[in-house]
This record gives C-alpha cells, structure tokens and sequence, in this order.
C-alpha cells in the first residue's frame, strides 16, 4: 500500500487524487475479507493516528498539529458494529462533549478490558514507582462494546 500523502509534513502538497480511494479499497478489501472467513470474531483491530490535525494551516507550511482530536478506529472482537463515540466539533478542533471527551486512557483501557485486564491492575515498575497504561485516567468505553 502506498502512504495516502508521501511529501514531507512541513510542505502544504495535495494529495495525490487517487490516494483516499487506494486506501479505502485495499484496507476495506482486507477488513472485508477477514470478515468473510469469520476472522474478525476474536482480534481486535485498532487504527490510530498520533495526533490529530488543526482545522487551521502553519503559516502555509501545512496543518497544525491538534492535541485535542484525533481518530481511532475499532473493529473485531467484542466493539460493535456502525458506532461512532466521542465526536469532535463541526470544525474538527475540540472534543464536542467538553466536560467528558474521550481520552487515549479511554481507548487504552477498553482495549485492555476486551483483552480480559483489568487496567487499573496492570502496572509495571518505572523509576522505583508503579505505573499503568491508563495513568491515573482512563474509563472503558461501554458505549462501543457489544
């Protein structure tokens, strides 16, 4: 598969036009067919981003990194089919529920949940202290479980 846009993040270059069908396809093709040969029943399929990206350009050097939104995408063993959980504003920058958006310690902990761990019982020792995945956060999305 080739990347959706291969020029460097700091030069504002539109995609090639191609790209977003290349990948809808063969990552659609590959999930369906997982599907097909019942082989989405138990894994579990996380698509993440490291970030999401501002509404809002650098100057013309591209779009600013967004520390508030970004886009995962589950799939597979025990999270239900066709919902969306935690939506962002019509402008893309901020959590739409503000008093409780979703946090990676949310995604985390419900993938550790389908995982049979408990997170907050899963720590590993770090500089003489005890730490967790989840941090001191993290709530298991029930809303997207099936």
């Amino acid at each position: 598969m080739r990347p959706l846009n291969d020029s460097p993040y700091h030069r504002l270059v539109p995609p090639r036009p191609h790209s977003r069908r290349e990948f809808l396809q063969q990552s659609g093709g590959g999930l369906g067919g997982l599907a097909l040969a019942s082989l989405l029943d138990d894994p579990i399929i996380l698509w993440t981003t490291e970030f999401g990206r501002m509404p809002s350009t650098q100057g013309g050097k591209g779009r600013d990194h967004n520390p508030f939104v970004f886009t995962n995408w589950l799939c597979g063993g025990g999270i239900k089919r066709g919902v969306t959980h935690g939506e962002s504003d019509p402008w893309g920058y901020k959590p739409l529920n503000r008093e409780h958006p979703t946090t990676c310690y949310d995604i985390h902990a419900t993938m550790l949940h389908l995982l049979g761990v408990h997170h907050e019982q899963l720590t590993f020792r770090h500089n003489g202290i005890d730490r967790r995945l989840t941090d001191v956060h993290g709530e298991v999305i029930k809303e997207i479980l099936a």
